[in-house]
């Protein structure tokens, strides 16, 4: 059962999860697009996959990686006519998402309040994480966006293994924290120095993710 479902009776669960689809989509495939009508709420089931969003200067730019149990599409719960999506998301490797028809949530959520609790807390969850972002970009410096940022990929990419493979150019790091790469650069070298990280072509290694999360806290 999805994390953001287990709230709902069992019944009400069940019946958004027959009601869904599950889709699968290959490394770089687009899931969703941005400005398309959004009729659907996503769960991430396996993989992880970029959210990119359209800058003010026409070039796109990745804001979030989500990962299993994640989801997205909760502009396509607010019951508006016609929404549109606000970011496309692309998968960054092989990603099955669960996708439930806006429809139904809408039509259960007239029966059954607790769908409308629900649907409230997946909004008000975004809007804080939102707020969150837009107050470490304000207020944050780069190197402490950038720590907090390899950390929370490496808990989405962490494996059994003591090493932790994020598969991120530095651009698409550059990208997530809001800085030029040049100056991502010189604070992933620090670390590098450090030996918490290594730096390779394509993907970010560490080595040390007690150290990170120290770096993070």
């Amino acid at each position: 059962m999805p994390q953001v479902l287990k709230s709902l009776p069992d019944a009400d669960a069940k019946l958004l999860l027959r009601a869904g689809k599950v889709n699968t989509y290959g490394r770089r495939d687009m899931v969703v697009q941005e400005g398309d009508v959004a009729d659907s709420f996503h769960i991430v089931l396996d993989g992880r996959a970029a959210v990119r969003v359209t800058t003010p200067s026409g070039e796109s730019a990745i804001v979030n990686i989500l990962g299993p149990d994640e989801h997205f599409g909760e502009v396509s719960l607010l019951g508006r006519e016609d929404p549109r999506r606000t970011a496309s998301i692309v998968a960054l490797e092989p990603v099955r998402t669960l996708s439930i028809p806006a429809a139904v949530f809408r039509d259960l959520r007239d029966r059954n309040p607790r769908l409308e609790q629900l649907v409230s807390s997946i909004l008000a969850r975004r809007v804080d994480e939102l707020s969150a972002q837009v107050v470490e970009a304000m207020y944050d410096s780069l190197e402490r966006r950038v720590v907090r940022r390899l950390s929370a990929l490496a808990g989405i990419y962490r494996t059994s293994s003591p090493e932790v493979t994020i598969p991120l150019t530095q651009d698409e790091l550059s990208q997530l924290v809001g800085g030029a790469r040049p100056s991502v650069n010189q604070v992933l070298q620090r670390i590098v120095d450090d030996g918490v990280i290594e730096l390779r072509r394509g993907r970010i290694i560490v080595h040390d993710l007690r150290a990170l999360e120290r770096l993070a806290a």
